[in-house]
């Protein structure tokens, strides 16, 4: 999970948040959706590199759906995540980060990937957005 700034400017890593069959996870999600004062949720969807909807982009859905039920009305987004955990590994291999420490920072480094392109995008095609935090979950 990653955040912004309250000017939806800079994505910063949050913490990681492993999926679980019992729900947890998502009991997660809220959580730090509410302590962090989210004004928006974005979620990455992983389509195929072919720009279509597989499993884990369905199951993806599934989880922006859930979270939108339990934070309403604050509002959650699907944003595009191909090739993000490539990214990530890049910078953290540029950074100097070996290979094994990675694992560790991964999904936090994409989830930053994924928050700070929509916020980017975001920015340069509306108009300014509203104050407090954006959270990609």
């Amino acid at each position: 999970m990653a955040c912004s700034d309250p000017d939806g400017i800079l994505a910063t890593p949050v913490e990681t948040v492993r999926r679980d069959r019992s729900g947890k996870h998502l009991r997660r999600l809220v959580a730090l959706a509410v302590e962090l004062q989210a004004v928006e949720v974005v979620v990455g969807l992983p389509r195929t590199l072919a720009d279509r909807i597989g499993p884990a982009a369905k199951d993806a859905i599934d989880l922006a759906d859930a979270l939108a039920q339990r934070i309403a009305p604050t509002p959650v987004r699907l944003a595009d995540e191909r090739l993000t955990t490539v990214s990530a590994q890049r910078s953290l291999r540029q950074a100097g980060i070996r290979a094994k420490d990675q694992r560790a920072v991964i999904d936090q480094a994409a989830a930053v990937a994924i928050l700070q392109a929509w916020l980017d995008q975001r920015r340069s095609t509306a108009p300014a957005p509203a104050t407090g935090n954006v959270a990609d979950g």
